[in-house]
């Protein structure tokens, strides 16, 4: 081993007097070789290290170890993108460099499965660099490039405030793919004084994917921009579409045991993931100990919450020796004060299995008039004649204990727009169809009957042979049926959802089949009750919003 080291350095040592036909070798060639770099590729970067491009220095282990795991070819090609990639601007050039070889692998990956591989569909030209550093200069902001976005500011110079809350950041949309920076920092800072400005960019591509987030210093200034610049025509035919953007701080965790409880759940997700700052479960109807097989995370930042999304839904990680669902949590708009201000009805949870219509009717008519009560499993609506009586029975009885449970009362939210919920219904599709997809593969091959079983006790279908649909067989407009899925999918499909065991199998069979569907309803009936991954508000669930179509005027 010592002898072949030494002819290693030997070998190194008469390299770098000889040169490779590049010229003189640096010193840190003969550090790329002891690292175990290839002799082409440790050339390579020696190369662009002589260019001033790059330094030793700023390359971590990490970016050092993943060009040693490429292929000689592959990390070739990675240097050579990067050489002629504009780095101006790159604070982080090994962050970068690991971006470029990511973003390398999943072309050849494309490439390799017989996938079309993105296409420049407009032509990728850069930013105007003088204006760009005429605009640093003039306002002393920095610009931070990266493969997946560049942004701009944040915070200003000298800033002596907090960091903007909710209501100062704008989203974006439909930004010409060839547009930059130094065309749309101008626009922006005619509404108001901006906090920071990040540009989504597609390493696949080099273009820009259409959308930007701005942050400004203050509410009134986001305000300016939406009323100032939505519907904005910055180019022919190319029309903004600005509104302002709530972060989303909650995630929606499937596949649970339902044994664990918050306190349990909040240490594990916590050992896993940073910035999480609050735990939300619901009670199984038939026994208050049990949660339902889902909760949701609530974390300290959008971006921590985005961060916890990605480790959380690799897929590698199993939490208590299960397969967890992770998704975003669906925000919900908070109704506005004077909606509210005419609610008549209680929105009233954590009720048991043996507490009745009758019996909820009777505990809250002794503050005035009941007009209807709805019982929902663990849950119910109460429609009061007067909002004054409702407002006295919400602050009398929250809290208070009925049939052996702790009742938590609220005022009920109005129905929220259909249209919307159609919309967020949807994107949610599009969502879990993606997460099959990329979990269980195309339906056509073989699929592993538990490929997402859930792995705790009540949850694992007893007994469910492997299924294979013909590779023609499709469901409606030619969408490719999948294996097997879980309830919890599917509530996000129809229009009910499942609770406990009933389940819309006319609709399950219309949409993916007789096959499909006998499979489905054999798992099916182990699952549980999986929700949609609604957003809570405030204390309280998703069935907070009040949705009974027969009282759906609030006046």
């Amino acid at each position: 081993m010592a002898e072949g080291n030494g002819e290693l350095v030997e070998e190194m040592a008469n390299q770098k007097m000889e040169g490779a036909g590049d010229g003189e070798r640096t010193e840190d060639y003969t550090k790329l070789l002891e690292y175990g770099l290839d002799k082409k590729v440790a050339g390579k970067l020696d190369d662009i290290y002589k260019t001033g491009k790059l330094a030793h220095t700023e390359l971590d282990e990490r970016a050092l170890d993943a060009l040693k795991e490429f292929p000689v070819d592959g990390a070739l090609n990675v240097l050579s993108q990067f050489l002629e990639s504009n780095l101006e601007h790159v604070s982080n050039k090994s962050a970068y460099l690991c971006g470029v070889m990511k973003t390398y692998r999943q072309k050849s990956r494309a490439s390799q499965q017989g996938l079309p591989t993105p296409a420049i569909t407009v032509q990728a030209k850069g930013p105007d660099e003088d204006k760009i550093k005429a605009i640093l200069e003039r306002t002393g902001y920095t610009l931070d490039v990266t493969t997946g976005q560049r942004k701009y500011g944040g915070p200003p110079p000298n800033w002596e405030g907090g960091t903007p809350g909710n209501g100062c950041e704008v989203f974006c949309g439909k930004i010409p793919k060839d547009m930059y920076e130094d065309e749309l920092i101008p626009l922006f800072e005619k509404c108001g004084k901006i906090w920071d400005l990040r540009l989504m960019m597609d390493p696949m591509t080099g273009t820009n994917r259409g959308y930007a987030f701005v942050t400004f210093t203050s509410r009134d200034a986001a305000s300016n921009a939406v009323r100032e610049l939505d519907n904005y025509e910055i180019k022919s035919g190319k029309c903004l579409k600005i509104n302002v953007s709530v972060p989303n701080l909650r995630l929606f965790v499937g596949n649970i045991p339902k044994s664990k409880g918050k306190e349990e759940i909040l240490d594990e997700f916590g050992k896993l993931t940073a910035g999480l700052m609050e735990v939300i479960i619901y009670s199984s109807p038939d026994d208050k100990k049990k949660n339902r097989g889902f909760c949701f995370l609530e974390y300290e930042s959008h971006k921590a919450a985005s961060l916890a999304k990605r480790r959380l839904g690799t897929g590698r990680i199993k939490v208590w020796g299960c397969d967890i669902i992770v998704d975003w949590a669906d925000p919900q708009e908070e109704p506005d004060e004077q909606t509210m201000s005419k609610v008549k009805v209680l929105y009233v949870r954590n009720l048991t299995q043996d507490t009745s219509e009758e019996k909820l009717k009777e505990s809250f008519e002794q503050f005035g008039k009941v007009e209807r009560v709805k019982k929902i499993k663990d849950y119910a609506f109460i429609h009061f004649e007067d909002r004054d009586h409702a407002v006295n029975a919400m602050k009398e009885l929250d809290g208070k204990d009925l049939g052996g449970s702790n009742l938590e009362v609220s005022l009920a939210k109005p129905p929220s727009d259909k249209k919307k919920k159609e919309e967020i219904l949807r994107a949610r599709e599009r969502r879990m169809n993606q997460f099959l997809t990329s979990r269980m593969g195309i339906v056509g091959e073989f699929v592993p009957p538990y490929s997402m079983s859930p792995q705790h006790a009540g949850m694992m279908p007893s007994a469910m042979p492997p299924m294979r649909i013909p590779s023609g067989a499709s469901g409606p407009r030619g969408a490719p049926m999948r294996g097997p899925m879980s309830r919890g999918d599917y509530a996000a499909i129809g229009k009910r959802k499942f609770d406990g065991g009933h389940q819309n199998q006319g609709d399950i069979k219309r949409r993916y089949g007789a096959a499909a569907a006998a499979a489905l309803g054999n798992l099916g009936n182990n699952w549980g009750s999986q929700p949609l991954p609604q957003q809570p508000l405030g204390t309280n669930g998703g069935e907070q919003w009040y949705t009974d179509s027969t009282y759906s005027v609030w006046s």
